[in-house]
């Protein structure tokens, strides 16, 4: 069985995920779980940021991706699309992503972001383009 969360650590999250404080706690090319705390993510009034729901949100739909393409291919985000539902001031927000679909080129996840008490504070849908070999 193949070690998702260890590919993961030797390839990197990247920088902006490193900045934002983002860990991926369960990680599949189908399913995957992230974190990231509100604090240091937040706009002026407090709240945290809806693009930092976005940047979440498009991690874990490209990390999937890289996942199910492979080490060798290239993956880019080419839509993503966010609704608010709750905002989040304190704590840390968590975030799964499942997969709608997973094609040879194309692959659509579904990500629920909620709260430290459960609740939904956004939904986001991320499709990701899997590019030739490097």
């Amino acid at each position: 069985m193949t070690d998702y969360l260890e590919l993961i650590r030797q390839r990197g999250s990247g920088a902006l995920d490193k900045k934002m404080g983002i860990e991926i706690i369960e990680a599949s090319p189908s399913r995957l779980v992230g974190t990231m705390p509100v604090d240091g993510n937040t706009q002026p009034i407090g709240l945290l940021h809806g693009g930092a729901n976005v940047v979440l949100a498009e991690s874990l739909g490209s990390i999937g991706t890289q996942l199910h393409a492979g080490a060798n291919r290239r993956i880019v985000g080419v839509d993503i699309n966010a609704t608010h539902h709750k905002s989040a001031t304190s704590g840390i927000v968590t975030a799964v992503a499942t997969a709608v679909t997973l094609g040879k080129t194309l692959c659509c996840y579904e990500v629920e972001i909620t709260n430290d008490k459960g609740e939904r504070t956004c939904s986001a849908r991320i499709t990701c383009l899997i590019l030739a070999e490097r």
